[in-house]
């Protein structure tokens, strides 16, 4: 005999909460592929092939994550959707991927430019909800912070997460609970410490305060936490690269100009990411040729403020490195109990 079945079902039971890559090129494709594809490599070697893409198109974002965290995407005019990884189609390191304008309602001109991961329960957890924020940072050096409640109620066609003003765009997004410490690096070598809570917290459709002054040219190209690591490591477009102690950088008053954090020179070309690490994390790197390298992050020398590095990844003539991410293994991603803890906060957890 045929029955209704009593239990509730649940997608998440069909998949099992395994450590992933979510990867988006240029153009906007997107997939996820097992963490264990990508092996650790030496220091300075040339990587290996990461997709296979179109003509202009690169692999540019890399979003570490795990099969059942909810993802919620931000758009460079500041709109913010949301998806389950497990929805987000697989593919190994060569496929090309799927158009992301297939799987949420983006604009045309629009694209995604921040991704923020959550815990299990994520949105429905209500106490983890209540007790957190999320801040953005701009292009040009605004910075806002609302209460996650306001992102309790996505819908698939997305909701305002910012107003941007004028030839503005929001290049980062992080969870926070609060009390933590922002720094913004930008692309000539500049960085600013500040406490989150010179930030009062604003509505959706908010545009936010100055975090950062910026000098002509210059642009924001990273936005950290001071709890997501002891280092700030930073990658020049040219793949040379460092790691400085957070502590070189004295908290100041939002707004400033800040400090000299990286020497540019010739040979390094602009900042094109800055990352909080711990010497036991990895990092990955990817070139806009598409080739991609996993490294130990004590394999980097630690340097001062005012020097540039070294030489972490070998680029083919005419390629630059298009974009760098934290790796985050199993146990560092989440508990069997599947506690509901924002991804960029478990280290103070912890």
């Amino acid at each position: 005999e045929i029955i209704p079945d009593e239990h509730e079902f649940n997608a998440e039971d069909f998949y099992p909460n395994d450590p992933v890559v979510v990867t988006m090129s240029h153009l906007g494709y997107i997939k996820r592929t097992p963490l264990s594809d990508f092996r650790e490599q030496a220091r300075g070697g040339v990587g290996s092939k990461g997709a296979r893409t179109r003509d202009n198109d690169f692999t540019e974002d890399i979003y570490p994550a795990t099969m059942h965290q909810t993802l919620l995407f931000f758009t460079k005019k500041g709109r913010c959707y949301w998806l389950k990884c497990y929805e987000i189609p697989e593919g190994d390191k060569n496929s090309k991927g799927r158009a992301i304008q297939n799987m949420l309602n983006i604009e045309a001109d629009d694209a995604v430019n921040a991704c923020m991961r959550l815990r299990n329960k994520g949105l429905e957890d209500s106490e983890f909800v209540n007790s957190h924020y999320v801040v953005f940072a701009t292009k040009n050096g605004t910075v806002k912070k609302t209460p996650l409640t306001e992102f309790a109620n996505i819908r698939k066609s997305g909701i305002i997460a910012i107003d941007l003003r004028e030839e503005d765009e929001l290049i980062e997004v992080k969870p926070t609970n609060g009390e933590q410490e922002v720094l913004l690096v930008t692309k000539n070598g500049q960085c600013i410490r500040f406490k989150e809570t010179d930030v009062r917290p604003m509505g959706r459709s908010s545009m936010g305060v100055r975090g950062m002054k910026l000098k002509d040219g210059d642009e924001i190209i990273g936005m950290q936490l001071d709890v997501q690591g002891r280092y700030l490591l930073f990658v020049s477009e040219n793949g040379i690269g460092k790691r400085t102690e957070i502590e070189e950088f004295s908290p100041q008053n939002r707004g400033g100009q800040g400090v000299k954090c990286y020497n540019i020179v010739d040979k390094t070309g602009d900042l094109v990411g800055a990352k909080a690490v711990e010497e036991e994390n990895e990092v990955m790197i990817i070139s806009s040729g598409g080739i991609v390298i996993r490294m130990a992050v004590d394999s980097i020398s630690v340097n001062g403020k005012y020097a540039s590095g070294v030489k972490l990844i070998n680029l083919d003539e005419g390629t630059v490195v298009a974009s760098i991410a934290k790796v985050r293994e199993e146990k560092e991603i989440e508990s069997e109990e599947g506690d509901s803890v924002a991804e960029e906060t478990s280290e103070e957890n912890e």
